[in-house]
């Protein structure tokens, strides 16, 4: 059992319509996912926009309310009580914190940063205001800025300063587990480079976990353990880094893989080959992967913790490695 898991998570939300307003239908944001996060390991979560991968992110910290399924942390049933008042639930409050997309909403521009990244000191440590200077000061010095940093306000900053201070503040409760929700989408490559850096660093100081949640398998791929990869709001693979990389099942996973932009000239024609034999494969072989209705069909196991989703008895889960 990992120290974090989510069983058979749902989140729907409803469709209403026609003149009482009632209930037409359900979007289905998230269908029915498992997933379990070891101590100190990264799981990475794939998808395109609309996916479903940041509600699960936001529903693990309870930003978003789960329609079914649960979520344990350390074997406890918290499911819909994270960021609740109860404290019965403080550890977990203060072991699972996120990194959100965009560093600039996520902080309130009329606080100093001190005042940002000082609040979880004061909220579960009763530290004093001489020990919040002095912890901000390090976790700063830590993301590669300096103390002085404290003072200024958020807009005062590059976007790529911002998310090294979001990243920060996350460390600031000293979590077991860090959602990471597109931590460096919005950054340069050199920037970008930089604070996935500084996070992989972090995770060996504090010996973090991370459920990190991006549309980009090349940034997943330098930071995940295990990956899974999601489409209309279910796992369609999931398994070990180098079994998704390496040996991709599900044709969405080869979607992407072959999305991947490549900067070699001498392999580019050839990939555009490939790119153009996967969309061709996907068209024609698209009923091995969703059934009638369009919808994921369930994971099955193909090779040790490597599953793919695609329909029962399928020749797919019989092929030669």
């Amino acid at each position: 059992m990992g120290f974090l898991e989510v069983k058979d998570l749902k989140v729907h939300y409803p469709i209403r319509g026609g003149i009482l307003n009632t209930i037409q239908d359900y979007v289905r944001a998230v269908d029915g996912v498992n997933l379990t996060i070891e101590s100190g390991k990264t799981y990475g979560l794939v998808g395109e926009s609309g996916s479903g991968k940041t509600t699960i992110g936001k529903t693990i910290i309870g930003l978003e309310k789960a329609s079914a399924g649960k979520i344990f942390y350390e074997g406890q049933n918290v499911t819909n009580k994270a960021r609740s008042r109860n404290k019965k639930y403080t550890n977990y409050n203060k072991d699972v914190q996120m990194i959100f997309q965009d560093s600039t909403s996520s902080m309130n521009p009329k606080k100093r940063i001190i005042d940002v990244m000082g609040e979880p000191m004061r909220n579960y440590f009763n530290y004093t205001p001489e020990e919040i200077k002095r912890k901000v000061a390090e976790l700063l010095d830590i993301v590669g800025m300096n103390a002085e940093a404290m003072y200024k306000y958020p807009h005062e900053f590059s976007g790529g300063q911002r998310q090294r201070i979001g990243v920060a503040r996350a460390v600031a409760s000293n979590p077991k587990l860090i959602i990471a929700d597109e931590p460096t989408s919005a950054l340069d490559l050199s920037v970008q480079a930089q604070v996935l850096n500084f996070m992989r660093r972090i995770q060996k100081e504090y010996n973090l976990s991370y459920l990190f949640i991006s549309h980009d398998l090349g940034v997943v791929k330098h930071m995940s353990d295990d990956i899974a990869i999601m489409h209309k709001g279910r796992f369609v693979e999931k398994g070990p880094k180098s079994e998704i990389y390496n040996n991709p099942k599900h044709i969405y996973t080869k979607r992407l893989l072959s999305a991947i932009p490549d900067i070699d000239p001498a392999t580019r024609k050839t990939n555009k080959l490939e790119r153009q034999r996967v969309e061709a494969e996907y068209d024609a072989q698209e009923s091995e992967y969703y059934n009638e209705d369009g919808r994921v069909y369930d994971l099955q196991p193909f090779k040790g913790k490597h599953l793919v989703a695609t329909k029962p008895n399928s020749l797919l889960l019989n092929e030669s490695i």
